[in-house]
């Protein structure tokens, strides 16, 4: 049996990076944070789950500053594992807590590509899992996805829900990730739960989309869609580097841990300075809740054929970075998103609007 415990998601201020050695500055303050936000949520019930959101070691400079994607690279991204997830490692050893973050990172086969990486790190600081930030990718994002290198990923790692949707089954329940823009698309969520999901990281996105309630609704409805918990921490002031005093709220608050019902069992609206959001993840009674319901354990009722028909014709062109890396921002908007709009509108799915295109 799993007694309920607390996760905890942390709500740091966090500092944009220039050089990977930069990335210790951010994990200095992630450790006084956690020591902040254990004392205190430990005088409710055991914390075992600690969450890091999206940016709190890196930052996003790769997207702010329209970065070239190779150099950024070779000159800022880690190696999963390393000694940063090392030093993540430590603080999962000192809090005995199992700990889900994110980094910008490499891969052994591609010198010059990065991907964004979510990872989740044991009590005993070992990397459990990894997972790769699939095709939803906001416009401005500079990462690789494994769509974007689609036959070679699936070569590799085969055609599977483990190869694009990975869950550890820990101690604590079953584990995934579904970072930032991901969550927006009901897929995503639904891939980790046939997977056997239980509680998922889902962290960070920037403002206007928190304060206009995208983050919240997606948030509650992959949670109740899928029967599972959503631990959603935002991120705090973003610093574009260690030179600049003056911090951002670029993320706007409403960090959130979410019930398997959609319900919120821990909220912090407003980021001022850092912060933390906790709640209680019950697995038993999600559990059997899934067992027991006779409408809301939605998933026994999918009708798998007819979705299929759904992505028969594909959208979003495979393989865009098998012999390239990602352009900068003008580009995409041009070869991409307005192509993309163009083939949604020429299938008839779309219909073209009245007003003019400035």
């Amino acid at each position: 049996m799993i007694e309920p415990y607390n996760a905890v998601g942390l709500i740091p201020s966090f500092w944009g990076i220039r050089r990977r050695e930069e990335i210790k500055h951010n994990i200095e303050h992630l450790k006084g944070l956690t020591k902040a936000a254990f004392w205190l949520s430990n005088l409710d019930i055991p914390v075992r789950l600690l969450a890091i959101p999206e940016g709190a070691l890196m930052g996003f400079n790769d997207e702010v500053l329209d970065v070239d994607h190779a150099d950024y690279a070779r000159t800022c991204c880690i190696d999963i594992p390393g000694p940063e997830t090392d030093e993540i490692g430590k603080i999962a050893r000192q809090w005995n807590v199992f700990i889900m973050a994110q980094a910008k990172a490499r891969h052994k086969d591609w010198k010059d590509r990065f991907f964004n990486i979510g990872f989740i790190v044991d009590p005993d600081g070992k990397i459990i899992l990894q997972h790769y930030k699939l095709s939803a990718l906001l416009p401005v994002e500079r990462s690789v996805s494994p769509h974007d290198v689609y036959d070679w990923w699936i070569e590799k790692y085969g055609r599977t829900l483990d190869a694009f949707w990975p869950v550890a089954d820990t101690k604590i329940g079953r584990l995934g990730i579904m970072m930032a823009m991901e969550g927006n698309y009901p897929e995503n969520g639904r891939g980790l739960a046939m997977n056997g999901a239980e509680v998922v990281y889902r962290a960070s996105m920037p403002a206007p989309f928190t304060e206009n309630d995208v983050f919240e609704i997606s948030n509650r409805a992959r949670a109740l869609e899928n029967n599972m918990y959503i631990v959603a921490p935002n991120i705090g002031s973003y610093h574009l580097d260690a030179d600049h005093p003056v911090g951002i709220d670029a993320g706007g608050g409403q960090s959130m841990i979410v019930d398997y019902r959609g319900q919120l069992v821990g909220k912090q609206r407003d980021t001022n300075g850092s912060t933390f959001v906790a709640g209680v993840i019950n697995i038993e009674a999600l559990r059997h809740h899934r067992e027991s319901a006779q409408v809301t354990n939605w998933m026994k009722d999918i009708r798998t054929e007819l979705a299929q028909i759904i992505y028969e014709k594909p959208i979003y062109p495979k393989n865009r970075y098998m012999k390239k890396v990602p352009p900068k921002h003008a580009e995409y908007k041009r070869d991409v998103i307005d192509k993309q709009v163009a083939l949604m509108q020429k299938r008839g799915i779309w219909k073209k609007s009245s007003y003019r295109k400035s």
